[in-house]
């Protein structure tokens, strides 16, 4: 967590999902930046929520189950209980955690917090004939299913939920402009929700977004950042708050590091 005061006059730019983001706000703000709300995806139920269940039974069904983010965890305990003997895999700890409060005690997380470290994992090593579920929303990069296929695993995917453009309007774009003379640090974890974020803005916005310095939670969203056209980028060591807000702080005051 960072100091308090560590953030004071910075402005810092949230793009998690809407509706998701207050716990980094309250970090934001008790380290003394000021938070901006800029949600990248609105996070939505599935549009036929029978097939999706039916889609999620079968998941569960398998060897082994990977469970992409903490909302793939939510939005599937509304559909059905977890009840699984499967391997439960997760991402990250917060997904990890997820599935904990759902009840499956057996769920196992990588170090490395993406897709890489979690086909790194042991249960994932040798799944040829193996039958895997993935349970999360449609897009993404498909890096688990084209890797595992070609590993010899059957993957059956289960959308639980939908991932959308939030809707950007002209209130976003002028709180955003009204820190133009702030240091403005924009917190990315997703090339999706950057797309969508760069498509929403008006202009003159979008301008003022790109001059801040983009804190990217992976070389990925690095690479994305730039090629949206951010100039300043900086790489967290994690997708965690902490970690990103870390990384704010040793640009900000690299003394204090």
């Amino acid at each position: 967590m960072p100091r308090q005061h560590s953030l004071k006059g910075s402005c810092i730019v949230i793009t998690r999902p809407a509706g998701s983001a207050s716990g980094w706000a309250r970090r934001v703000r008790a380290a003394g930046g000021t938070p901006l709300l800029l949600p990248g995806s609105s996070l939505r139920a599935p549009a036929d929520a029978a097939a999706a269940r039916t889609a999620l039974k079968a998941a569960l069904a398998c060897d082994s189950v990977i469970f992409t983010s903490p909302a793939a965890v939510r939005f599937a305990r509304r559909l059905a209980p977890l009840r699984s003997r499967a391997n439960l895999l997760a991402p990250g700890a917060g997904t990890r955690r997820a599935l904990l409060r759902a009840g499956c005690r057996q769920a196992l997380a990588p170090t490395r917090e993406d897709s890489e470290g979690i086909l790194a994992l042991p249960a994932l090593r040798e799944v040829r004939g193996r039958r895997i579920g993935i349970v999360g929303a449609a897009g993404g990069r498909g890096l688990l299913e084209r890797e595992l296929a070609a590993r010899g695993a059957s993957v059956l995917r289960a959308h639980v939920y939908r991932r959308l453009p939030a809707r950007l309007d002209h209130r976003h774009a002028e709180v955003l402009q009204a820190t133009a003379r702030k240091p403005l640090y924009v917190l990315l974890s997703s090339a999706e929700a950057l797309a969508n974020i760069v498509a929403g803005l008006p202009k003159t916005a979008l301008s003022t977004l790109l001059a801040g310095t983009a804190v990217a939670s992976s070389q990925r969203i690095a690479d994305a950042a730039r090629t949206a056209g951010f100039t300043h980028v900086l790489q967290a060591d994690s997708p965690h708050a902490d970690a990103m807000l870390a990384a704010v702080v040793a640009d900000a005051h690299p003394s204090r590091c």
